[in-house]
């Protein structure tokens, strides 16, 4: 059973800032070549850290909303570690996405 994630992604663009939409298209190419459903990908532009706690002072913030099975988000934790340009990342699960119901108008007290 597939079940929705986000995860948050932090990129090392030191020196590459021109290529960021490569990086995350390349990211995105990665999930789907592992199985997952990308639903959603927000590019959340260059921020600085609120503290520096590596070499890095900023980074790259962009969030991927997608669909995979629970094991997929182990393999894909090992992979990017090992990918230089992904400097943090951060998973979540999230709840299902409900689907509203269509409202049907109700009638008004004494309408025939």
């Amino acid at each position: 059973m597939k079940n929705r994630y986000e995860v948050l992604i932090v990129l090392n663009t030191q020196g590459k800032e021109d290529t960021v939409k490569e990086i995350v298209d390349r990211l995105e190419g990665e999930f789907q070549k592992e199985g997952a459903e990308i639903e959603q990908v927000q590019k959340m532009d260059k921020r600085q850290f609120s503290y520096v706690s590596g070499q890095l002072d900023a980074g790259f913030f962009v969030n991927f909303v997608f669909h995979a099975d629970p094991q997929l988000i182990t393999k894909l934790r090992s992979k990017f570690k090992l990918d230089p340009e992904v400097y943090r990342q951060h998973y979540q699960r999230l709840r299902e996405k409900k689907v509203k119901k269509e409202r049907t108008p109700k009638k008004l007290a004494g309408a025939k």
